[in-house]
């Protein structure tokens, strides 16, 4: 069995290894994160798309529709029941108005989801938690060596900012 770098379990691994895996798994984490945001304005727009789109077939519908179809469904009625003209007419008119309400709810429905919905919102908390999770990570502690390691011989004129350059880095 391994460790997902390819070192065997069990194995100490080197700060270089355990950098290089926590960059990789950040990078991985960002590009979800990206993903996830790019997935959620999707579904939004095809939401608001889905609205606009009823309000304009709602409209489209009463504009268009309004002169021939009040002719054809008032002489119809007028044929089918005997009743003044007029009144015929009237009922046409409400029929394609109320074609019309029920498209423009429908539109309000999508309208009211597409707003409702907080996909960007979502994906900056998640963004946030994740970056507090990480500033809270402390490294665990170092079991102290008893014998130190031969340090390779550095220029003189190198030695102090090579070991102020150690101190911050391990403080």
């Amino acid at each position: 069995m391994s460790a997902p770098d390819g070192s065997p379990v069990g194995a100490e691994r080197s700060i270089g290894q355990l950098f290089a895996s926590a960059t990789a798994d950040m990078s991985a984490l960002v590009h979800d994160e990206i993903a996830l945001a790019k997935a959620q304005l999707r579904q939004d727009v095809k939401r608001g798309a889905t609205s606009g789109g009823a309000f304009t077939a709602a409209g489209g519908l009463l504009l268009f529709s309004l002169p021939m179809l009040n002719f054809a469904l008032a002489y119809g009625i007028r044929t089918w029941s005997g009743w003044n003209l007029a009144v015929c007419f009237l009922l046409s008119f409400a029929a394609n108005v109320l074609i019309a309400l029920v498209l423009a709810l429908i539109g309000v429905v999508f309208a009211k989801k597409a707003k409702k919905s907080k996909g960007p919102q979502k994906v900056a908390a998640s963004v946030k938690e994740s970056a507090g999770v990480l500033q809270k990570a402390k490294p665990h502690p170092r079991p102290e060596r008893t014998e130190q390691p031969a340090l390779p011989a550095l220029p003189r004129d190198r030695a102090p900012q090579a070991i102020e350059a150690v101190a911050r880095s391990s403080s």
